[in-house]
């Protein structure tokens, strides 16, 4: 299948999906890593590594968001691109964009959905006391951070943590979730197993790790 890659900085969650890509059994190429931003660090890392990339500057088009949009999917189009997969992309996406790859459009966002969606999600979830965190890969919807689940993994939050340290344990995690609930998802969609009723996906089973306080325990 061929997938993009939407980044707007450095692209770290990009960088363990174009590894994955690169083993031969991978179900998915990558055919395009796009940004919204023309300086993002994570373009000269996918070219350098021999994947094509594209820039589609939201700032020209100023409050037109569906323009900026339209503009993307022109080139997600070019590419033949199949499946959208944001890393880092941050921009919101509006109701047409997401109806346009309904079913085809994954995310990973750093807390144990539907617990504190938005930003600043590892200080927030300091100050609400929880004893895990972690992260979710999911199928997007036009309200933010929901939409049906494809895999999570937890972090144990250890006393003495901050929030950057909790935010570096959580990255860890989403380095390993993401390809795997990727390619999940990709092998239902092949072999026709995968259906999704609501905010359910049925046909696969959600990946779930449990990351403990320094790794992985369940790769």
């Amino acid at each position: 299948m061929r997938i993009a890659i939407l980044i707007s900085g450095r692209g770290s969650n990009m960088r363990a999906l174009l590894d994955a890509a690169k083993a031969p059994d991978f179900p998915a190429d990558v055919a395009l890593v796009l940004s919204n931003k023309p300086d993002a660090a994570g373009l000269q890392v996918a070219a350098d590594a021999g994947f094509a990339t594209a820039i589609v500057d939201h700032k020209v088009f100023g409050r037109d968001r569906e323009a900026f949009e339209r503009a993307m999917q022109a080139e997600l189009e070019k590419a033949r691109v199949e499946l959208v997969c944001l890393a880092g992309f941050m921009r919101l996406l509006t109701p047409w964009f997401v109806s346009t790859w309904h079913n085809r459009l994954v995310n990973i966002h750093p807390s144990l959905l539907p617990a504190f969606k938005g930003l600043d999600t590892h200080q927030r979830a300091l100050d609400a006391g929880v004893t895990e965190h972690g992260c979710t890969v999911h199928l997007v919807r036009p309200e933010m951070d929901t939409g049906p689940v494809l895999g999570q993994a937890k972090v144990t939050v250890a006393p003495g943590d901050d929030a950057a340290r909790l935010a570096a344990r959580v990255l860890e995690a989403e380095h390993l979730l993401y390809p795997r609930a990727l390619e999940g998802y990709i092998r239902g969609l092949e072999d026709g197993g995968v259906t999704v009723e609501g905010d359910a996906v049925a046909g696969i089973t959600p990946v779930l790790l449990d990351y403990g306080r320094t790794g992985p325990a369940n790769r």
